[in-house]
């Protein structure tokens, strides 16, 4: 099944690429691979919250913000390919959370983009990953994460 169809399937509509917050591109292809550059969870062209996961920001929405990022990635893959249906799969996704101290639930959080991934590409979704709570994120994003998707 193409990912337009599954997507199509899902009820998944790609949101349009965002546009960069500062100097550099929104993904770049390099041989058979897709590099996104890191992707906050910007839903028509606005944060949906700030500040910091276990403080401002619930866990769980935190998890649907990592989602969101995750579809912000592939739609940004997907121009830079030439379209979704080139996209063949999910190599690795690299997650951050602006934490506060106490907050220790990154893998949690970070796995609102992994399973968006993984119902879309199916076996193809499978990646490596890392999450990591860091001090704080551009624009005071709780979530960004940045994806490198295989092409088919």
């Amino acid at each position: 099944m193409s990912v337009s169809a599954r997507l199509q399937e899902l009820g998944i509509e790609l949101p349009a690429v965002a546009a960069p917050v500062a100097a550099y591109v929104p993904a770049i292809v390099h041989g058979d691979l897709v590099y996104t550059s890191g992707q906050l969870p910007f839903e028509g062209g606005a944060l949906p919250a700030t500040g910091k996961v276990g403080a401002e920001v619930d866990a769980e929405d935190a998890k649907a913000y990592a989602r969101t990022c995750a579809l912000n990635a592939l739609a940004a893959a997907a121009a830079a390919a030439g379209g979704v249906d080139r996209i063949g799969g999910v190599l690795r996704v690299g997650g951050f959370v602006a934490s506060d101290p106490a907050f220790a639930g990154q893998p949690g959080v970070i796995n609102g983009a992994s399973e968006v991934l993984g119902e879309i590409f199916a076996e193809a979704g499978a990646h490596a990953r890392a999450a990591v709570g860091v001090a704080v994120l551009p624009l005071d994003a709780p979530v960004e994460v940045e994806v490198t998707f295989t092409l088919a």
